[in-house]
């Protein structure tokens, strides 16, 4: 699947320092990325409001519950 972003010079010199120093070139770090948020969404629960105007519902920000992680006891 092909994807095309447009992305300001100074977010691709920031791409291109980063992929650097995680010894990948610029797609592979893009899709690092993605795949990493992806991921991530994935653990996220999103609490509902109970808001009763929309418009307050559609603006305001959810908190998210991310799942804890197990101990594991030796």
């Amino acid at each position: 699947m092909k994807l095309t972003i447009n992305l300001e010079d100074e977010e691709v010199i920031i791409l291109k320092k980063r992929a650097k120093k995680n010894i990948l070139d610029l797609k592979e770090q893009v899709e690092d990325i993605i795949r990493r948020s992806c991921i991530n969404s994935k653990n996220n629960k999103i609490v509902q409001s109970k808001c009763d105007d929309r418009l307050v519902d559609i603006f305001s920000r959810y908190k998210r519950i991310t799942k804890k992680k197990q101990k594991i006891n030796k």
